[in-house]
């Protein structure tokens, strides 16, 4: 059996290995958000974008006018989760609101299946506030329609990776960041990337956290449905390569010196 200070002195032996193994350094400059920007005001002339209507999202849409009873038709299937499509729709109890269907349609009373997708918030708002006119269903109806499933989802080199939802529909790039509890020391802050659907295309765009060009993208405000990744930095790669091409031979080597040390090296 091993004697004490033999048994601290291969400890030590171990962690020293260990530190050298799993330790690397990394660059302030490549860990730190905005390095080297000076105070002053940015410019920032980009809107918050409206996002636009896909399949799935789900529609809270109010209506009200000077007739109440009227008005209470429309607003019936703010209760359950309505489907439209060309199947006449399915009811469920895990979302409220009018659900966009598989070809794009929501199904309003009266209106029948009415196309969403596509459109922005705005844009459905007034077609069924002149087709409630037209039809002289309501007079000077007022629609007020929110999106009940607003969400991002954050991958990657983040603390803790997740589907980031927020109910007023406005988030910028760095709160969904810091809700999916902020970049790890490994995540490359020059090279974020964004998935946005538009259609049938899905379009990539890159971010750079240290610039101040982030401020005046169309991108630092999120989209519903977006995809945030935040892919590991070099350090970490190399570090995990170095790993496991090693590792096995470190464990194999401290395994052989305990055998040995244990024959050969009398207890006191």
């Amino acid at each position: 059996m091993l004697s004490i200070p033999y048994k601290r002195t291969l400890l030590v032996c171990a962690a020293m290995l260990y530190v050298l193994l799993f330790s690397s350094c990394t660059n302030t400059k490549k860990a730190t958000y905005f390095y080297g920007m000076k105070d002053g005001a940015v410019a920032t002339p980009t809107p918050v974008p409206e996002s636009i209507i896909q399949k799935n999202d789900i529609l809270s849409i109010t209506v009200s006018s000077l007739n109440p009873e009227a008005s209470a038709l429309f607003n019936a299937s703010n209760g359950i989760a309505t489907a439209g499509g060309s199947n006449g729709g399915s009811t469920g109890a895990a979302a409220v609101g009018y659900l966009v269907g598989p070809e794009g349609n929501i199904q309003f009373p009266l209106l029948g299946l009415v196309k969403a997708e596509g459109l922005t918030k705005n844009q459905l708002k007034d077609y069924i506030t002149k087709t409630l006119g037209d039809r002289k269903l309501l007079v000077d109806p007022i629609i007020t329609i929110r999106f009940q499933n607003f969400r991002v989802t954050v991958l990657g080199e983040v603390n803790h990776p997740s589907v980031v939802s927020v109910p007023n529909e406005k988030l910028s790039l760095l709160e969904a960041l810091g809700l999916a509890g902020d970049l790890t020391i490994y995540g490359e802050r020059k090279n974020v990337m964004i998935i946005r659907e538009q259609g049938d295309q899905k379009l990539i765009k890159r971010i750079n956290l240290n610039s101040e060009e982030l401020f005046s993208s169309p991108y630092y405000y999120l989209q519903s449905n977006d995809i945030v990744y935040v892919e590991p930095n070099k350090v970490k790669v190399s570090s995990a390569g170095r790993t496991m091409q090693w590792l096995p031979i470190v464990i194999s080597g401290l395994s052989l010196a305990v055998i040995v040390a244990d024959r050969l090296i009398p207890s006191n």
